[in-house]
Order: structure tokens, then C-alpha cells, then sequence
């Protein structure tokens, strides 16, 4: 079912919706960006339809709402351990085709790596909805087509903004008695079809183990190991875990989650001062094997969905998306 409304209009039916919902979707806070004169664009809570950023592409993803950046999973009391018992909250999400893929991506390392899911991840993922963002013109560095993430189907609603304007598609028929008396529209969501940058993604069974070895990766050495990348893809779900003792109680404190990057000093410290990847070529390698390689042997999908914020935020330009050419390149020079 299709409507059509005005933006007013649309936010009494967000007024509604935020009486059984947090919404989030991608924000501009101003003066908030990477110099002091620019703005920075991520996912945050809002409360009207205006405050929804719709024309320009997010700097940061989504994941953040169902993965933190820092989340706290137990309260310790002297040697106890308790389970923090969250508050049975709904979650209605504005976001892009690439980046309701890369929830799926999520889905499969929090929930069916392995025999054990995430329990603090599920019960969010439980209790969220997605109202797609239609998309149809490519923005900078972006690849979807190419990874075949530039379409989507799981969502319950999608939604298209054109001047003062608002175009629904309602997939969800718990949404249904909202629209109720709504001027009736023939719209459904449309995709994006062609982008800038295009990848070709190697075929794993082309893929050598001397690729792993192969001097390529040592130009990517200029990396500075800063984590932009893994902190604003929106398929990165490595964490570290650490406690936290309180000032005033020495026996009282908390376990926290926190975001890990594989690119940043540290992250494969072991215990007896055992230490892998520490050039930054190594680790690039890592991330770039791990999303179309590893994680495609496992799960029968590359874990990059093209979203192209790795090649926005990076300080060095190092590019991911020519990275993944070069890879196809090498895999044809070895057959």
C-alpha cells in the first residue's frame, strides 16, 4: 500500500509512532565534524521528520544503535557478576538499502556464528523495524550495485522525500491503521541502479594462500592504524571487554563492551606479551581478506555491502574499494 503526504502531516503520525518507538536516523549535528567548521552526520534519536538527514550520505552507520560503542553487559558487586536487565524498548530505524544489508551481515556474526547468540544484541534486534530510505543516485565512494547490496526487502516501511513532500510504501500491517484517511499513492521504494565506482569482488576459488603473502600489502604500510574505518563501517563487530572499578567503592564497578579495531595497536595483543599484524599492511590485509574471503566461505556473502565510508573517512586515502580490484587482479596473474 502506497500514500502520499505532506511533511506536517507526517509528523503527527512520528508523534504517534514515538509514543511505542525510539526512532533513529541519520542526523546533522552542526560544528560536530572532522575540522571545526563542518558538520558531522550519524545516527541519533529524533523526534520529528525534519531532523531526519535525507539528502546526504551518514558518516556513520546504523549498527550503533544495536551494537553500542560502549555497552554495559554486567554490574559486579565484590566476585558477583549480574546481567544488566535492559528495558523492553522498541526501535524503529531510518536507513539505506546498504545498510539494511549490512544488518543482515550482523545478524550472522551476533546470532548464527556459532552455537551461542548475543543476547544483548537479540534483544534489540527483537525489538527493531526499518523504514527504508529510497536511493536512487549514488554518493561519494559509494559501490552497493557491485556487492549487490543496492536493494533491499525486509523493511516495514519505505520512504521517499521530494521537496515538502513524503512518498510511503507500508509493508507492515501493524502500520496500516496510521494511514488510515491518507491520500492514497501508487508508490513503491526504487533503487538505485548504477554507481560511480565499480568493484569486481575475486572469486574465492581463485584465491591462493600466497595472496595472504603477496608484497602488495606492504604499500598499504602508510596506514596509520587510526580504526576510522572499522569505527564507521557498518559490518565491523569486533569488541574488547574490560572492567571498570568506581572511585568511591573499590567492590562495585561494571563490565563493558566496547568497539575493537583490528587496524589499531593492540587488538591482537595475547597474553605473555605476544603481539600479531604489527605493520599496518598486515592489517589492512586482515580486514580486506576477512570481508571477502573468510566471511564469504562461512556465510555465502561478501561482508562488505559498498557503503564507501572506509574510503570517506580515511586521513592516508587508501582506497578499500581499489584494494579489492587489486586483489582480483592478483588472483588472475597467479591462475
Amino acid at each position: 500500500m502506497g500514500y502520499k503526504m505532506g511533511l506536517k502531516e507526517f509528523d503527527k503520525i512520528f508523534e504517534i509512532l514515538s509514543q511505542d518507538y525510539e526512532i533513529y536516523g541519520p542526523k546533522t549535528i552542526e560544528k560536530a565534524g572532522r575540522f571545526s567548521d563542518t558538520n558531522n552526520i550519524r545516527y541519533e534519536k529524533i523526534s520529528s521528520i525534519e531532523e531526519l538527514e535525507y539528502k546526504e550520505k551518514s558518516l556513520f552507520s546504523p549498527k550503533d544503535v544495536l551494537f553500542p560503542v560502549n555497552e554495559t553487559m554486567f554490574n559486579i558487586e565484590g566476585e558477583k557478576l549480574k546481567e544488566i536487565e535492559e528495558e523492553d524498548k522498541k526501535y524503529l530505524i531510518f536507513l539505506r538499502s546498504c545498510d539494511l544489508n549490512a544488518i543482515d551481515r550482523l545478524d550472522n556474526m551476533f546470532l548464527k556464528n556459532g552455537n551461542i547468540e548475543d543476547n544483548y544484541y537479540k534483544k534489540k534486534r527483537q525489538n527493531t523495524k526499518f523504514i527504508l530510505m529510497e536511493c536512487i543516485e549514488s554518493y561519494l565512494n559509494c559501490f552497493c550495485v557491485s556487492m549487490n547490496t543496492n536493494k533491499a526487502d525486509n523493511y516495514s516501511m519505505g520512504i521517499k522525500l521530494a521537496n515538502d513532500e513524503i512518498y510511503l510504501e507500508i509493508k507492515d500491517k501493524e502500520f496500516d491503521d496510521l494511514f488510515k484517511g491518507c491520500e492514497k499513492e501508487n508508490y513503491t521504494v526504487k533503487f538505485i541502479e548504477e554507481n560511480q565506482h565499480k568493484v569486481e569482488v575475486p572469486n574465492i576459488e581463485d584465491i591462493k594462500l600466497e595472496l595472504f603473502n603477496d608484497e602488495m600489502w606492504e604499500a598499504y604500510d602508510r596506514c596509520i592504524g587510526c580504526g576510522r574505518c572499522n569505527f564507521s563501517c557498518p559490518t565491523c563487530t569486533c569488541f574488547t571487554t574490560t572492567d571498570i572499578y568506581y572511585d568511591e567503592n573499590k567492590t562495585k564497578g561494571e563490565r563493558r563492551r566496547t568497539w575493537a579495531s583490528c587496524h589499531v595497536d593492540g587488538f591482537s595483543d595475547m597474553a605473555g606479551g605476544h603481539s600479531f599484524r604489527q605493520n599496518t599492511g598486515s592489517r589492512m590485509r586482515y580486514k580486506v581478506m576477512h570481508k571477502i574471503y573468510n566471511y564469504k566461505k562461512r556465510f555465502g556473502e561478501n561482508m562488505c555491502v559498498g557503503c564507501g565510508r572506509c574510503d570517506d573517512r580515511c586521513p592516508e586515502y587508501i582506497s578499500y574499494a581499489k584494494c579489492i580490484n587489486l586483489v582480483t587482479e592478483k588472483t588472475r596473474e597467479e591462475a
